[in-house]
């Protein structure tokens, strides 16, 4: 049989990117998958066991649920809290100020320190006894500061608005700020000429053009606050005070490399894996609602 060297060159060029990928992303998924219905210390060969691992995460009483809620609490306020940063910050790049582009790069430098080192930083900073902010807090009578990092009631909140200092609100930021330079200018003229006011234009002619953009950017944050979360909370607070701060991705790592039990660290990533494309598909589905497509 005579093959077309044309119509198998194509396929030459992407072999490497297949061979990476069933290495390095669908093999481990699907060993995942097969791991999560396993007993498996990382010593001892895998034991099959079935949908227990699955059924001890969801009874009624476990700590999976408040971890889930944790997860959901920190994935829903970080997502917010980033983007309205990230979206504030590259409004504010687009205004007719000198200077701008040192702005950038003082908005975008967190983005491109090493989160780790950031952490430490935040550690120092957030301390009750050393901190700057309890120091100055004390300037305006308030003597006994917040233990920032410690407090249950408080910790959670403090981590969630730590993300915007993360590499994805940076990144967001650029993706935003490229965006606004693309909305027409001639449509904020017609609406000052019909009396509209700066609200008015944010709501009815920025938001709607860059509402793709938006989107875009509201998936991927939504995407890395649910799978990335460990690097931001496991140096700063390793789930604590108590489980305060213990989501899944965090939990999955003491899992299976603490407590050896990665059966069901793989069955806990399989959960974190189904909700975020729950929640994907979710928000395509309500984008149909409130994204504009230029015709």
């Amino acid at each position: 049989m005579n093959v077309d060297k044309k119509s198998v060159v194509p396929y030459l060029y992407i072999t490497p990117w297949i061979i990476g990928f069933i290495l390095f992303t669908g093999g481990p998924i699907i060993a995942t998958i097969l791991l999560s219905f396993t007993k498996w210390d990382l010593i001892t060969p895998p034991v099959w066991i079935g949908f227990s691992n699955f059924i001890r995460m969801f009874k009624v009483g476990s700590e999976f649920w408040w971890i889930i809620r944790v997860t959901l609490l920190f994935t829903i306020f970080s997502v917010i809290i980033s983007i309205s940063w990230a979206l504030f910050t590259a409004i504010l790049l687009n205004q007719k100020i000198r200077g701008t582009n040192i702005f950038s790069f003082f908005y975008f430098a967190p983005a491109v320190v090493p989160l780790i080192a950031l952490t430490f930083v935040f550690q120092l900073i957030l301390n009750k006894e050393l901190g700057i902010i309890n120091y100055f807090l004390s300037f305006i009578g308030i003597k006994e500061g917040p233990n920032w990092l410690m407090d249950k009631n408080l910790v959670l909140w403090v981590v969630t608005v730590l993300c915007i200092y993360t590499y994805f609100t940076g990144q967001m930021m650029l993706i935003f700020d490229s965006a606004l330079k693309e909305v027409p200018k001639e449509l904020y003229e017609a609406a000052e000429i019909d009396g509209a006011n700066s609200i008015d234009k944010f709501f009815k002619i920025t938001l709607p053009y860059i509402s793709p953009i938006l989107f875009f950017n509201l998936v991927t944050a939504t995407i890395n606050s649910l799978n990335t979360s460990f690097t931001l909370i496991y140096p700063l607070t390793a789930g604590g005070p108590g489980r305060a701060t213990q989501v899944i991705s965090l939990d999955i790592y003491n899992n299976a490399f603490k407590n050896f039990r990665m059966g069901y660290a793989c069955a806990e990533a399989v959960i974190l894996f189904i909700i975020t494309v729950i929640v994907s598909l979710l928000q395509f589905k309500i984008s149909k609602k409130w994204v504009y497509y230029e015709a």
